[in-house]
């Protein structure tokens, strides 16, 4: 199996928390896991998809089209070339942004392969051009194609070897109703347990030769946020700590003095989740208060707090939103140290 990181972006970013694939992320293809074997944790959506893997070689057939969704750093982009492994298929990795013009689908869909797998991260991003391109290449496999223009343009219709195309997205609500109904399989991936990141951490610490003990992978773990990606990147910060301080083992106390280096506290949050809720109780007496109107008090964007932050204080309860706007709950005031003499707004 061969893998084409076409289009595929890092962006920069100064948090350790970040879902999105940063610059100090680059390495994290090495930590990949390679078979559904290796794949630790998504038991529901890893036992369905090895069905539908098993049964898609006896009939000698592609997989039919995959749409894999959830948070980011969850694994996505890992599922993706592990079934390319698994099917041992070459995949071609792409994003919905980079891909501007209907030209740019056609491109790439002619030059794959039978059986090939195209990857189209942040598959909601798809301009609705290009979108529509893809109706046929994934019922038909085939793209029509417009030559000339005016009285004088022309239909071609391109026949296309078959292929399987999985798309992945955060935000499944956004997809349009004929392109999500084209994916045959539908795999919801959900935020990973402390057991299971303690799991991820000692096998990343294998691979990078970190010697670390159990209590020191499971406090990183537990300050991951449910998520691998944030767990892999813990990783490599404590081993510098460890590297410094400890000679090179990672411990609890050295995962928990690096990790309150860094302003990550004991459930995940850092400075950013912090003055978020600080602000709500501070500026805005506890909520309802917008989001462009928080996002400006604190100096950051909206679709970050909206994207990487929110969803990891909704679950644990430290925020609600509301029709008028996000709330602080009283668990907000008891993590923070700030009396709490009034009443949760949930309406």
């Amino acid at each position: 199996m061969s893998i084409d990181f076409s289009n595929d972006t890092l962006e920069t970013s100064p948090s350790i928390v970040t879902t999105s694939l940063t610059r100090e992320d680059e390495n994290e293809f090495s930590l990949r896991p390679k078979t559904l074997r290796e794949y630790i944790g998504q038991e529901k959506a890893k036992g369905n998809l090895s069905v539908f893997i098993e049964a898609a070689r006896m009939r000698q057939e592609p997989l039919d089209h995959v749409l894999l969704y959830g948070p980011p750093g969850l694994g996505k982009t890992t599922l993706s070339g592990i079934i390319a492994n698994e099917m041992g298929v070459n995949i071609r990795i792409t994003s919905g942004p980079a891909i501007e013009k209907p030209g740019d689908l056609a491109a790439l869909l002619t030059n794959l392969n039978e059986n090939y797998i195209l990857f189209v991260d942040e598959i909601h991003r798809l301009n609705r051009s290009v979108e529509e391109i893809l109706y046929p290449a994934m019922e038909d496999y085939a793209i029509d194609i417009i030559i000339g223009k005016g009285p004088s343009a022309n239909s071609i219709r391109l026949d296309l070897p078959r292929f399987t195309l999985i798309g992945a997205t955060t935000r499944a609500g956004s997809l349009s109703a004929p392109l999500r109904d084209r994916f045959g399989v539908n795999l919801r991936l959900e935020l990973y347990t402390t057991e299971e990141l303690t799991q991820i951490v000692t096998r990343s610490a294998g691979i990078l030769n970190v010697p670390i003990e159990e209590d020191g992978a499971v406090e990183i773990a537990r300050r991951s946020r449910g998520t691998p990606r944030i767990a892999n990147r813990m990783l490599r910060r404590v081993r510098d700590f460890a590297q410094v301080i400890a000679g090179g083992v990672i411990t609890r106390g050295v995962a928990d003095q690096a990790l309150t280096a860094l302003e990550v506290d004991y459930l995940g949050l850092d400075n950013v989740d912090r003055r978020m809720l600080r602000a709500i109780i501070e500026n805005y007496n506890g909520g309802p208060v917008g989001l462009e109107t928080l996002a400006a008090t604190i100096n950051e964007e909206a679709i970050t707090l909206e994207d990487v932050y929110e969803p990891y204080l909704l679950q644990n309860g430290f925020l609600t939103r509301t029709p008028r706007g996000r709330c602080v709950t009283r668990k907000a005031y008891e993590h923070l140290g700030i009396p709490f003499f009034g009443q949760e707004s949930f309406t």
